[in-house]
């Protein structure tokens, strides 16, 4: 047996006034998405906003459902609008930001596992990393280069 050790780096801004502005403005475009949020059984909203190589900004706001596997995350939401919209651009950025109805979310909040799956699925058929910058309601925000810091051992069309 052989021990794996796998490390990871993230940016760590202390709030959004140390992010670039473009990334600024993207944030500031994820937290009013999540204003749109449907989230009556969870009161967790969460906003995302995509830069897309072609100057779009695509947005999602989770989607929740009284049968909670119908429901939606933001991030897929935005990924696959992107996707069914923009089939032929490139997603260069992602920003997120979380809210709990019930609980201050101070710290920064990554996309589920779900997500991160959609995520790479996304990257892996662009051929070139996604930035992802993520928050709670308030507080710090961390960048990832790519969806693979937050998922390092993808599953992908290369396994079937």
């Amino acid at each position: 047996m052989k021990e794996i050790k796998i490390t990871t780096s993230f940016q760590a801004f202390d709030s959004t006034d140390e992010l670039p502005s473009d990334v600024s403005e993207l944030m500031a475009t994820a937290v009013e998405a999540r204003k749109n949020a449907y989230a009556p059984y969870s009161h967790f909203r969460v906003g995302v906003a995509i830069a897309l190589d072609n100057g779009k900004i695509v947005i999602g706001s989770n989607q929740e459902n009284a049968a909670y596997p119908s429901g939606l995350c933001a991030e897929r939401v935005a990924v696959f609008h992107a996707g069914a919209t923009y089939p032929d651009a490139k997603i260069l950025k992602m920003a997120i930001s979380a809210a709990s109805d019930t609980n201050p979310t101070t710290a920064p909040i990554p996309p589920c596992g779900a997500c991160r799956q959609s995520i790479a699925e996304y990257e892996i058929r662009q051929d070139s990393p996604i930035e992802i910058y993520f928050m709670g309601e308030t507080g710090g925000v961390f960048k990832s280069d790519s969806l693979k810091n937050l998922l390092p051992f993808t599953f992908d069309k290369n396994f079937l």
